[in-house]
């Protein structure tokens, strides 16, 4: 799954869900692949869609379909189907990425620097605001078009930005103390790309994104013949 997807679940289940309400993770998830592929639609001025149209382009049954926007409300039309642009609009909403979420990124490496240049998180209204380091040879530099700070003072610049949202592509031996430090300084969301196990107090959700575990999995299926 895009890494930025899980953000967008990850915040959504902060900032929007009741405490009552109970929607199940892979709902999100799904809802997710939703509004990327509408957003597709929409880009190609598709007007209309229907459950079928759905299932025969992401996979997910029809019926799963309905089912996932029966938690939110109504939608669509009997005969008429679904509106793109409507429905990705209802969509964005209720994964709260109808307006722009601000990001900050600790890790200033070759992996944070792919991250900041990222050209999808602008599409899912995700913006990096700032970049934290601990080496003095990247602090005061740019990565990007973003300033480098110095993570010491992450408490202090975050009080003024009120960011909820991180990212961590840090060397796993760092990893839990730059953890430790965002959630002093407020942040309640994580994605987490160094590969370690972390720990957090409640209220705070971390996603783990680990290449090294995908790629594992995929080898599982690889023909042994062809190896």
């Amino acid at each position: 799954m895009d890494p930025f997807i899980q953000l967008v679940i990850e915040a959504w289940r902060i900032f929007r869900m009741p405490k009552e309400t109970k929607v199940p993770l892979p709902t999100l998830e799904r809802l997710a692949t939703y509004f990327r592929y509408l957003s597709e639609l929409a880009s190609s001025d598709v007007e209309t869609i229907s459950s079928a149209h759905i299932e025969e382009a992401t996979g997910i049954r029809a019926a799963q379909f309905r089912k996932d926007l029966s938690y939110f409300g109504e939608f669509g039309r009997p005969g008429i189907g679904y509106g793109v642009r409507d429905l990705l609009r209802r969509i964005a909403r209720i994964l709260k990425v109808e307006k722009e979420q601000p990001v900050i990124l600790i890790g200033a490496g070759n992996l944070g620097s792919a991250l900041v240049g990222y050209s999808g998180l602008r599409k899912y209204n995700f913006n990096i605001v700032a970049v934290f380091d601990s080496n003095p040879n990247k602090i005061g530099y740019k990565l990007w078009d973003r300033d480098i700070y110095d993570i010491e003072r992450l408490k202090e610049i975050n009080e003024s930005l009120g960011v909820k949202i991180a990212v961590v592509t840090v060397p796993a031996a760092n990893a839990q103390n730059v953890v430790d430090r965002l959630v002093e300084s407020g942040i309640k969301v994580i994605l987490n790309f160094a590969p370690t196990t972390l720990k957090v107090p409640e209220g705070v959700m971390v996603r783990h994104v680990c290449f090294i575990q995908e790629l594992t999995v995929l080898s599982f299926f690889l023909d042994s013949d062809e190896v």
